[in-house]
């Protein structure tokens, strides 16, 4: 191979010229094809001094040109295009809403629009769920139990000491390990309130239901009727005429003199993700609402209006000592399973269609001896989440009836949260 060596090179102080290159051997001119752009380049100061410069913009530009030749296109599912295209415009309109939450105190301009809602719809956060459910289900190998459940105990502050079961080997998978059981003194019973906390969690909102409208947060609505269906059991919301909302929140009250209250609480995937009966109560029936599986963390929540009454949710409904009372467990991303106890026949987050408000009921008292329904005391377990999520509490009570904590209070299982 002929080795090429630069000869008879003329220069003028200041000027670029392309240097010419012949063999050393046989003296004929370089049989080189490369661009110019390959070639170095020369630049002469007017002392003489010559600095060598390379056209990197070319190389650069080259570069790109070579990387998208090589590139190859793989065909993807469309839904799964369409998903990550959603999820994406979901991620601009998330930051654009928190830019104008920090920029006006309008509570309207922080809501989402109903074209952003639908961009939320669009995400297949069902199917994700169940597909975490199945996740959660898998046996994780012995060797990884620890640093795994370990992880997570760290990152959701966990306090492992209050577990029945510290040993983290012992749970075979993470679903197991997140409805782990407390020790009976871990969450001492408070005799003294009326109404005990159903479970750890952070206060969302509590006070008076006010012309059958209710708040999930401060200043964000939504209504009594939508979020537990018709007062009467059994029959389909097409199926029963509409009343207003004030008109149905006076029928729900069973006593001269008393209002309706409600409390939100929201559990965070670091809580115990059991809940408990909150008073001495008789549930008589169920309705089950299929629905949508939105975040339900406190952003969230003030962001999509009547977020609660779009999610899935399963309503306990029935009376304690001053009328009506009710306990709403709901739904959320990753929380499609919700599990009652007493209740083998309740299936949540079902494959399939379902029709927004349409609900399923069943009567508890046709199965108890004496038709009353299901008694359960204060602090009986009733039910539990896969993950985190929220608890709602509708009821009955006095005019003097007041609440314990407020807004943003975090709050334990069985702590006294309103008394008389």
């Amino acid at each position: 191979m002929c080795m090429f060596m630069e000869e008879g090179t003329v220069f003028l102080p200041g000027s670029m010229i392309r240097m010419e290159t012949k063999c050393h051997i046989c003296h004929k001119p370089s049989s080189s094809t490369g661009s110019f752009s390959e070639q170095v380049v020369r630049t002469y100061s007017s002392e003489g001094s010559q600095v060598p410069k390379v056209s990197w913009m070319r190389r650069i530009t080259k570069g790109f040109v070579n990387y998208g030749r090589n590139l190859k296109w793989v065909p993807i599912p469309l839904g799964v295009g369409f998903a990550y295209i959603c999820y994406q415009q979901y991620g601009h309109i998330k930051k654009r809403e928190r830019r104008r939450e920090l920029s006006s105190n309008d509570i309207a301009d922080r809501l989402a629009t109903q074209w952003q809602i639908n961009i939320y719809k669009a995400l297949p956060l069902r199917f994700v769920s169940r597909l975490w459910g199945q996740v959660n289900s898998v046996d994780v190998p012995y060797g990884l139990r620890k640093p795994i459940y370990s992880l997570y105990t760290r990152l959701f502050n966990c306090d492992l000491s209050e577990a029945l079961v510290e040993d983290l080997t012992t749970y075979q998978n993470l679903s197991a390990f997140f409805r782990r059981e407390l020790k009976p003194t871990a969450r001492p019973l408070d005799k003294s309130k009326s109404l005990v906390s159903p479970c750890d969690g952070k206060v969302l909102h509590f006070g008076k239901v006010e012309r059958g409208w209710m708040e999930q947060v401060k200043g964000v609505t939504y209504t009594l009727q939508g979020f537990l269906g018709p007062k009467t059991a059994n029959q389909q919301e097409g199926e029963v005429k509409q009343v207003s909302n004030d008109h149905f929140q006076s029928r729900l009250t069973t006593k001269a003199g008393n209002r309706l209250y409600q409390c939100i609480l929201y559990l965070a995937p670091g809580d115990y993700h059991r809940f408990h009966s909150p008073a001495d109560w008789t549930i008589k029936h169920r309705r089950h609402f299929p629905g949508l599986l939105f975040s339900v963390n406190p952003g969230i929540a003030r962001w999509i209006r009547g977020l609660f009454s779009l999610n899935e949710r399963v309503v306990l409904c029935g009376e304690w000592e001053h009328g009506f009372f009710s306990m709403t467990a709901v739904g959320a991303t990753n929380v499609g399973s919700i599990n009652i106890y007493f209740d083998e026949e309740l299936r949540t987050n079902k494959k399939g269609k379902f029709k927004q408000g349409e609900y399923r009921d069943h009567d508890y008292t046709a199965i108890t001896r004496d038709s009353a329904g299901i008694r359960v005391a204060k602090g009986d377990s009733i039910g539990e989440f896969n993950l985190g999520s929220t608890i709602v509490l509708i009821f009955e009570a006095p005019k003097d009836f007041d609440f314990s904590f407020r807004p943003g209070d975090k709050v334990r299982l069985n702590a006294g949260i309103g008394t008389l």
